[in-house]
């Protein structure tokens, strides 16, 4: 435990710092790669913890991005419905069951561009003070901000706020066209300039190649600070979207994401995301061996399936695994 504190800030690994060296160690063999990332993952964390978070659609349908992954874009015919924003006595509802199953994070995700200054932002901003006075780590995307709606996430007790970049800056513009990697990079770095924790991870699975994979982890190293927590998603592929037809990934390589994200940077939240309800216990457990100390707990990732709490319970107990108390995420994140 000593150990871990004292070396919680180093943020990335210095003997991966270009894209031929970071590719070189995603191509080890794959035991070798784990026996790497594991070894490292005990100087930095306790790893028999893994954090257990929560993630609430508080908003969904109708965005009017054509991110050819998601579900939620009103350009395809998925069948996600439109919902308008979930009341804020309904979000306090969920966060405290989400508290008494364990999560020590809640995130909540509106299915929205940007955020616009009206009465839904100031009905957020109700949500995360509500959330922040349970005593949760409190967590939003909810597309792009600007500096001063990120202050006043800040100032209403945000704790971190996620916008991925979901992949390499070249493979982006092949599954997005109605928003810019450097409109991503500016939302990340409005969050940072309000003081928010930054969680921001990527998909495999998009028919992408590993070149692309470990571009995406290239972007954070070229951060000042790269994020604080990092979530890996295999991409979960629904009807009715351009990428309907792709194959799913296998836990191979999902496990090998993991490790090289926790071998490229120490310190990070590395989060086990989307997808996980393809994958066995044991996989899972290759993942958790190899880095990953975080999971979304319940039975939805916004529109996908998830596996449901009694079964995360169970696959912990299996393992000797514990939820990480919400008393030690807190006290940790204002060291």
């Amino acid at each position: 435990m000593i150990i871990f504190v004292q070396n919680f800030f180093m943020k990335v690994n210095p003997d991966y710092n270009t894209q031929d060296k970071l590719e070189a160690l995603y191509q080890k063999p794959l035991l070798d790669l784990v026996y790497e990332a594991a070894s490292l993952h005990r100087q930095f964390h306790n790893a028999r913890e893994v954090q257990l978070s929560t993630l609430i659609n508080i908003k969904s349908g109708g965005c009017s991005e054509d991110c050819g992954y998601c579900p939620q874009s009103v350009k395809y015919d998925t069948g996600v419905g439109v919902h308008k924003l979930m009341s804020v006595d309904s979000v306090i509802e969920q966060a405290k069951k989400a508290k008494a199953n364990g999560s020590s994070r809640l995130c909540m995700g509106a299915a929205w561009r940007e955020v616009r200054n009206n009465k839904d932002f100031d009905n957020v901003i109700e949500m995360v003070r509500a959330v922040n006075d349970l005593e949760m780590e409190v967590c939003c995307t909810l597309g792009m901000i600007t500096e001063e709606q990120a202050f006043r996430l800040k100032e209403a007790g945000l704790h971190a706020y996620n916008h991925n970049l979901d992949s390499s800056e070249d493979f982006y513009k092949d599954i997005i066209s109605t928003r810019t990697y450097q409109d991503r990079l500016n939302t990340i770095d409005n969050a940072r300039k309000a003081g928010i924790s930054v969680c921001s991870g990527g998909i495999i699975g998009m028919g992408e190649r590993v070149e692309d994979r470990i571009g995406l982890l290239m972007s954070y190293r070229k951060m000042e600070n790269p994020p604080e927590s990092i979530p890996i998603n295999a991409l979960v592929a629904v009807e009715g979207t351009p990428l309907e037809n792709e194959k799913p990934v296998s836990s191979w390589e999902i496990i090998r994401m993991i490790a090289t994200t926790r071998i490229c940077f120490p310190s990070s939240q590395v989060r086990l995301s989307a997808g996980r309800s393809q994958m066995s216990v044991e996989a899972q457990a290759l993942c958790f061996l190899a880095g990953a100390n975080s999971i979304f707990a319940g039975e939805k990732l916004l529109t996908t399936p998830n596996p449901d709490y009694n079964e995360d319970m169970e696959m912990f107990k299996i393992l000797g695994l514990s939820p990480k108390e919400i008393t030690q995420t807190l006290s940790v994140e204002k060291k």
